[in-house]
């Protein structure tokens, strides 16, 4: 699946996954990147690096649900291809609103 205004991109694995795992739709992954008041984030754990880097942020979808996004961004196509979007934890919160903030994407 794409998302044009954003070249949002999502298979329909996670698409499944995140729908019955986790209660969230494509739409609200994309409210969440249009509604982020703060920079990316990068995801520096060992077991969660990739290349390139996977980038996260947490944000509200349009109904104020918050929801932490994990994605790869592609520079060259301009893309982002989400991994994972969920309810953060506590501590997930803490640690983006604490923050140093970055330039992003």
């Amino acid at each position: 699946m794409v998302d044009e205004k954003i070249n949002l991109h999502m298979s329909d694995a996670i698409c499944q996954k995140l729908k019955d795992k986790h209660g969230i739709s494509q739409e609200q992954v994309q409210a969440c990147f249009l509604n982020r008041e703060k920079a990316y984030l990068f995801d520096e754990r060992e077991e969660h690096k990739t290349d390139p880097p996977t980038r996260w942020f947490i944000a509200e979808d349009d109904a104020g649900k918050l929801i932490k996004v994990c994605f790869i961004y592609f520079p060259k196509d301009r893309a982002f291809d989400i991994k994972t979007a969920y309810p953060p934890n506590a501590e997930e919160i803490e640690i983006y609103k604490t923050a140093p903030q970055r330039a992003s994407p």
